[in-house]
């Protein structure tokens, strides 16, 4: 379970990062962003990865025996993107409005790496219901958090939450290789 909460900061990091973002730009209405950031997000990092754990499933027969070190490439993958996303501007600077549009696409946007990793619950000894909860609520919470640390500070902790998630989630996978 110890995975699963450090796997859950490390994919909310970067609704996190994107949170913030909007924060420091759209700062006019804080509650009722910070709710829409908040649901959009962690509904979609709750969703997505219950999506990539049945397909993880569905082909875990024909892979078995490459499982870990799938996982492990998978969250290679996702932690190296997410490490160089951190060193490049966010999409928050194109928003001139939020809308239920735009937060759809971002939040679909910033949980296909949660469906991805997701996979690694087919080889990890964990309840995938029970995690997605705990992914989508630690998302919730951090996304809820970035938009009033944006509105407060500005844009200074976007890339550093992105990126500290990025080597995270490689952390993580070196430990399923390891293990």
């Amino acid at each position: 379970m110890n995975e699963v909460l450090i796997l859950a900061v490390a994919l909310s990091m970067d609704a996190f990062a994107v949170s913030i973002g909007l924060g420091a730009k759209h700062n006019s209405k804080v509650t009722p962003l910070a709710l829409m950031s908040a649901v959009y997000f962690g509904l979609f990092q709750g969703v997505m990865p219950l999506l990539g754990y049945l397909g993880g499933r569905g082909i875990l027969g024909w892979m078995e025996s490459y499982a870990t070190w799938l996982a492990f490439l998978l969250l290679l993958l996702i932690g190296v993107k997410m490490i160089y996303e951190s060193f490049s501007e966010g999409i928050e600077d194109d928003i001139v409005k939020v809308t239920h549009r735009v937060m759809l696409i971002l939040a679909i946007a910033t949980s296909i790496d949660a469906m991805a990793a997701g996979f690694t619950f087919t080889i990890l000894a964990v309840n995938p219901f029970v995690a997605c909860f705990i992914i989508g609520s630690m998302t919730f919470f951090f996304s809820w958090l970035g938009v009033l640390i944006g509105v407060k500070t500005g844009t200074w902790l976007e890339s550093k939450a992105e990126f500290l998630g990025g080597v995270t989630l490689i952390l993580i996978g070196i430990n399923i290789l390891l293990n």
